[in-house]
């Protein structure tokens, strides 16, 4: 498996928290605070790269030599699941804009189906965050990879949370330029395409639909 633009967190707090979204005990309102909780730490450590500018603040004694951010951007939540990843990363950056893509995975296939697609017409944006918990057989993330380069998005990354080998494997060969950001690599998909050990259906979780 290429390991090249694949980056795990190994923040003390994102594993702690991790442990505790894993447990089958825990209740989906415990549940969506940590996808949310989790999620900001991630996207902090996604948006390292971001392009910045030097702006002049006058602050009440003096004048600061500040920055500001120079690239606008995009948040893309694969509904339903990367619903929960979109409120914590909106509050630490409330500018950007939040577009919704709709695809579920069919369980016999395993191959992701396209129901709903918000995107304007033309990007408005120069950095796209592909946000999804699970990164499993990865037939969503490269579904939207796929769609958001049609649409003429110059930058895009993939935030996730628990990502397997096959899903990791799957982005990169479609999308190598896309990088990979996640809590934890697990150990492999089974039988049915649902990520082991993982935590479950991060969708039925959260909305208390298991």
């Amino acid at each position: 498996m290429p390991t090249e633009n694949l980056f795990i967190s190994h923040h003390p707090l994102i594993q702690h928290k991790l442990s505790i979204l894993r447990d089958k005990r825990t209740e989906p309102k415990k549940f969506r605070e940590l996808i949310r909780e989790i999620s900001v730490l991630l996207a902090y450590e996604a948006t390292s790269d971001l392009g910045l500018t030097s702006v002049a603040v006058e602050t009440p004694l003096s004048t600061a030599r500040c920055c500001q951010l120079t690239e606008a951007i995009g948040l893309v939540p694969i509904l339903r699941a990367g619903l929960g990843m979109v409120e914590g990363v909106w509050e630490m950056m409330p500018g950007a804009e939040v577009w919704h893509i709709g695809l579920f995975r069919d369980e016999h296939t395993l191959r992701p189906v396209q129901y709903y697609n918000k995107l304007p017409i033309a990007p408005t944006v120069q950095v796209c965050l592909i946000l999804d918990p699970m990164l499993a057989t990865g037939g969503s993330a490269v579904a939207t990879a796929d769609i958001l380069k049609k649409w003429g998005a110059q930058r895009i990354k993939y935030v996730g949370i628990i990502g397997a080998p096959e899903g990791v494997a799957r982005l990169h060969e479609a999308h190598p330029d896309v990088p990979i950001h996640l809590a934890e690599l697990d150990e492999r998909l089974n039988e049915v395409g649902y990520i082991v050990p993982g935590l479950g259906d991060a969708g039925d979780r959260q909305f208390g639909t298991a």
